[in-house]
């Protein structure tokens, strides 16, 4: 659906690039009224693009396919972009924490796979990691480990980034110590 408005040739808002998405949590809450209970949905979303975007939302409503609509939207709006070794892996090792949730991820070989768990994994997978190993400690609630491994991955830096924040060639960073001992 390639349609074009009239404002200079831009594309409808609709037409994003197509992300992948995730339900990872669905809770059912209740608000006691006069006449009894009414019951409605939170849910928690996770959407990437598996090329290294990926973004979270949730939301709340009636009934569950909205409050999942909700969540995809604020998802959409929140996205991140995070650098990828190779496009598999991390470049670094990055903790990250919300509120009591704790989470560590470490780089991984290849063929490694996902080892984490299940809101974690789904974050993971969203991303487009191949290979990754992670530790969740502290709080099991699905939002603060969503929220902990979005704050590590904020975190996350490629050797490019950090030889431009240094004022440094790429090569100067990824220089081994044991190769400047021998130079000197």
């Amino acid at each position: 659906m390639a349609r074009e408005d009239n404002r200079g040739g831009r594309r409808d808002r609709d037409e994003t690039p197509e992300f992948a998405d995730r339900l990872v949590a669905i809770n059912r809450v209740s608000k006691t009224v006069k006449g009894g209970k009414r019951f409605g949905f939170a849910a928690l979303v996770v959407i990437g693009d598996q090329r290294g975007r990926v973004g979270f939302g949730k939301g709340k409503a009636k009934e569950v396919p909205e409050a999942i609509r909700k969540a995809t939207e604020q998802a959409k709006r929140q996205m991140i972009r995070v650098p990828l070794r190779d496009g598999r892996t991390l470049h670094h090792d990055v903790a990250g924490r919300h509120g009591a949730g704790k989470v560590i991820m470490r780089a991984a070989a290849p063929g490694t796979g996902i080892i984490a768990g299940g809101p974690m994994r789904a974050v993971f997978e969203m991303l487009g990691l191949q290979d990754v190993v992670a530790k969740s400690l502290g709080s099991q609630n699905p939002y603060n480990m969503v929220r902990a491994t979005m704050d590590g991955l904020r975190n996350e830096s490629s050797p490019r980034m950090v030889a431009q924040r240094r004022g440094k060639k790429v090569a100067d960073i990824l220089r081994k110590p044991e190769a400047e001992a021998v130079e000197a």
